[in-house]
């Protein structure tokens, strides 16, 4: 009575343990990079980090902007420097410490710490998700 229901369980992790070793080989890192991937990744990342540090006051019209747009305009006014006051914090920061950590490929092969990555980017909503 067990034995099918056990069968299936087995072939499906059977399965599942050799579809992720195929998988982990689309992670790029710094063993399977090449000298210039890693050279390149190194630059994006010191130059977002002194970007974001030269322009996170930007934070503050934009949020002023995109909260205006999104929930009124003397919402925005109010709660929109709020907003960029804390986001202008928070986007200082992570370009300081990108680049400051220009050299190490963390978190991911040298990923933003911050997203979007730069002050003038879209960001994105979640109102267009469907989850």
């Amino acid at each position: 009575m067990y034995r099918p229901f056990l069968t299936g369980c087995f072939l499906i992790i059977f399965c599942l343990m050799f579809s992720g070793a195929s998988g982990a080989t689309d992670y790029r890192t710094i063993e399977n990079s090449s000298p210039q991937d890693i050279v390149e990744g190194m630059a994006t990342k010191g130059v977002r980090g002194a970007a974001n540090i030269l322009t996170g006051w930007v934070e503050i019209p934009k949020q002023i902007y995109v909260t205006g747009k999104d929930t009124g305009w003397l919402r925005g006014s109010i709660i929109g420097p709020l907003k960029g006051i804390g986001m202008t914090v928070v986007r200082t920061v992570s370009g300081a410490g990108e680049l400051l950590t220009f050299f190490v490929a963390y978190p991911g092969f040298y990923d933003p710490w911050i997203e979007p990555s730069f002050v003038w980017m879209k960001e994105s909503s979640d109102k267009d998700s469907p989850f």
